[in-house]
């Protein structure tokens, strides 16, 4: 199938990320919450990133132009996705909403329409089990900034078809991501890979094998990492971090047991740059 309207699910960091490089993609899209003040900010956030994109040449001004023309806002899921060919689910990482809007968005998507959702680690192969069509859903795991992250891991559940993926990987590359394609897997490979990585760092952070900055540091300039551990989570979010990290340690053990002390940073609400306090402290949000 071709993908001509896209529509998102989420007008969060993430969703309205998958929007902007959608619409920049050629895709007439809907981007969709139930928060106006969401949608608000996403609809501000994709101008200044088109602004941005102009002002310094990565983007073509008449291509900016044509994104926000074929950007639309929506509060309504069932108007966001009944001409919908691809839906992109990105809302928090909670499997029972996950299931529910699933659910909800079969209802009202065209019969032949792609579904897709963002989770970095949830089983693809359960959601689609709520809906009437689980040969036509998959996994689109876009990466945090999206507009500058190149990589889309495309996951393929239990019974996705190849025509499912196909054009989901069609979609992704006029996005501008190179893809992969994953077995659905707990975590896929970023998730588990990074999900390990930066739970040991907070456990030489809990030992007093160094601090946070020179742990950071040393990934950075041993290992080529392009951001500590530490910066990744506080861009990540500890909250979302964890949650990844206690799905990946009751399915595949012991060795994903969340550091004691990211419980304690979370339980004390430093959840990262989205409350001005995770690992690292960034004032007033």
């Amino acid at each position: 199938m071709t993908v001509r309207t896209v529509a998102v699910l989420g007008a969060g960091i993430m969703g309205r990320g998958i929007a902007y490089v959608s619409a920049l993609g050629g895709f007439q899209t809907h981007l969709q919450d139930l928060s106006e003040q969401a949608l608000e900010q996403a609809s501000q956030e994709v101008s200044a990133l088109l602004e941005r994109g102009v002002a310094t040449g990565r983007v073509e001004e008449q291509a900016a132009v044509e994104a926000r023309r074929r950007l639309r806002i929506v509060r309504g899921l069932a108007e966001a996705v009944r001409e919908a060919d691809l839906v992109v689910e990105a809302v928090s990482e909670s499997m029972d909403l996950k299931i529910q809007l699933f659910a909800e968005v079969d209802r009202h998507a065209p019969r032949d329409a792609v579904l897709a959702s963002n989770t970095s680690s949830l089983s693809i192969t359960e959601m689609a089990a709520a809906t009437e069509r689980p040969s036509q859903v998959l996994g689109m795991h876009f990466f945090n900034p999206v507009h500058r992250m190149k990589l889309l891991e495309v996951v393929r559940a239990l019974e996705t078809s190849d025509a499912t993926l196909s054009a989901a990987l069609a979609a992704g590359a006029a996005m501008g991501k190179e893809c992969v394609v994953v077995r659905e897997s707990p975590g896929f490979v970023t998730s588990r890979i990074n999900a390990m990585i930066g739970n040991e760092a907070f456990y030489l952070l809990q030992e007093g094998v160094a601090g946070a900055r020179d742990i950071d540091r040393a990934l950075k300039l041993g290992l080529n990492h392009p951001m500590g551990p530490f910066e990744l989570v506080d861009l990540v979010g500890l909250d979302t971090r964890l949650s990844i990290l206690r799905y990946l340690h009751r399915t595949l053990g012991e060795k994903f047991r969340p550091c004691p002390l990211m419980e304690q940073y979370v339980a004390a609400g430093r959840l990262g740059r989205k409350t001005g306090r995770g690992v690292y402290e960034y004032g007033e949000t």
